[in-house]
């Protein structure tokens, strides 16, 4: 195929892309927008197979069938509950082939590039692996904690945000003895950009451990958004018109969505990259000031069903104890039993909801919770003084009222779904440990909540038992 082709496929791969990205904005498009990403992706390896570039197909096929292999068994066993750790692993190979695109540009046969051409060709090659390597290892970090093998609390070392600086200024310097310096056989020298590979890699690993689980959505988006920046870079180094397309595509989107997420939390973008927010999940509930006063009033699963079956508006918010749980499958009969029976059911979404933007959504559309009862919080938070049962269902930090009246919580300021203000709070949990963020929560003790105690699938199908029998509401009464 002759060159010209191959960038006429690659301009309609990158316009497929993009397509796919605004299909991929609304639930209802979604299905359409991963159509339209596979469609391009497909032309987009078609067209680089069928390029003046390659002479050899057994070793690419042979790679193509490997990384194939690997991803539809993935794609087959990964649980819903462990795609935001898979999303991060992921994020690490893009890292890690931008470092050894940058490598194999130094090693390689010499780009025939001269004056000007030159040296940008070995900035491209720098900023390539220092992005790389910073994505590779803090994608591997991010998945350690969500995983759940290292400590979601932050780890804050004396003088990090020093230390992170001087790994940047002797980056900066490594570069200057890389840019414009010929070495052994008219490459560049390759002991500064190795240099800067351990030193990046160090960076990435500090820059991770210093945020706190309770940010760990905004970092899967974040590191996204190097993932794509690497993915340029490669792209510029390997002269790959779809490559830079496709990454700036991706790093401008993820910098964007941890930018609507920073403001979801109303907290700044550079305090969450920064770190230092953020205690160990499921650890006992901070201390101090915040410790709110009172009695736990528990109720039961017959309770809970014949305060459901009185209801006329019902508000639903799911968090990761349903994920983890497996309860959305049951929590969609229980929604089905009463709209059957004239009740308005709806489901509440807060933007930092679960560990990977649009979680929720993705997992309520698994069970065929349909799209327009699904409603984001600025869609719904007005509602609830209007609500006569809100359920939630694993959520802790997104429907804490100490984000909005107590100024010594650590997530003031950050807006939270005021589940609160309804007639009757229902919070099912396991028992009273902090959430995510390692923070108390006063709502469990308020007046009209009510704490349904147990496994969050074991509760939601014994839920679903009282709903379903005929007399489950008389022996409840």
């Amino acid at each position: 195929m002759p060159e010209s082709l191959v960038t006429i496929a690659y301009i309609v791969a990158g316009m497929l892309f993009i397509a796919s990205l605004g299909g991929l904005s609304a639930q209802e498009s979604a299905r359409r927008g991963n159509l339209f990403g596979i469609a391009g992706m497909l032309l987009a390896v078609l067209a680089t197979m069928l390029g003046p570039r390659v002479t050899s197909y057994g070793v690419m096929a042979a790679m193509l069938a490997m990384g194939g292999g690997i991803g539809a068994v993935l794609a087959a066993r990964v649980e819903m509950t462990a795609m935001p750790q898979l999303v991060a692993i992921l994020h690490s190979f893009v890292g890690a082939a931008a470092v050894l695109v940058g490598f194999a540009s130094v090693f390689g046969p010499p780009a025939g590039l001269t004056g000007v051409e030159a040296r940008i060709h070995e900035i491209e090659v720098f900023v390539g692996v220092f992005v790389g390597a910073v994505t590779f290892t803090g994608s591997i970090i991010a998945f350690g904690k969500l995983q759940g093998v290292i400590r979601s609390k932050p780890l804050l070392l004396p003088g990090r945000h020093a230390l992170n600086l001087g790994i940047i200024a002797a980056c900066v310097y490594l570069a200057t003895q890389f840019v414009g310096v010929e070495g052994a056989g008219g490459h560049a020298p390759v002991m500064p950009l190795v240099l800067c590979t351990v030193l990046a890699s160090l960076l990435g690993i500090h820059l991770v451990m210093a945020i706190g689980g309770a940010d760990m959505p905004v970092v899967v988006s974040m590191l996204n958004s190097y993932s794509g920046w690497a993915a340029s870079a490669a792209g510029f180094m390997l002269a790959n018109d779809l490559l830079i397309i496709t990454g700036a595509l991706v790093g401008s989107s993820g910098a964007i969505l941890s930018y609507i997420m920073c403001k979801a939390m109303n907290r700044s973008f550079w305090s969450v990259i920064l770190g230092g927010f953020g205690a160990d999940e499921g650890a006992a509930p901070a201390g101090g000031s915040a410790v709110p006063a009172g009695e736990v009033k528990s109720i039961t699963a017959g309770e809970t069903a014949e305060l459901l079956l009185d209801a006329k508006r019902v508000i639903i918010v799911p968090g990761y104890g349903m994920a983890v749980a497996q309860a959305q499958y049951p929590l969609y009969e229980i929604t089905k039993i009463l709209r059957d029976r004239g009740a308005e059911v709806r489901f509440a979404i807060h933007p930092v909801a679960g560990r990977l933007p649009g979680h929720m959504n993705v997992l309520l559309a698994e069970a065929k919770v349909p799209y327009d009862i699904v409603l984001e919080m600025e869609e719904i938070n007005h509602d609830f003084p209007e609500t006569d049962v809100v359920i939630v269902i694993g959520a802790n930090d997104i429907v804490n009222p100490g984000a909005l009246d107590d100024p010594s919580s650590p997530i003031y300021g950050m807006p939270v779904l005021e589940v609160w203000k309804s007639k009757v709070s229902i919070v099912l949990k396991r028992g009273m440990a902090s959430g995510y963020a390692g923070v108390e929560n006063p709502l469990f003790y308020l007046d009209n909540t009510r704490m349904l105690f147990g496994d969050a699938k074991k509760t939601v199908d014994a839920l679903l038992g009282e709903l379903k029998s005929d007399g489950g509401v008389a022996k409840s009464a």
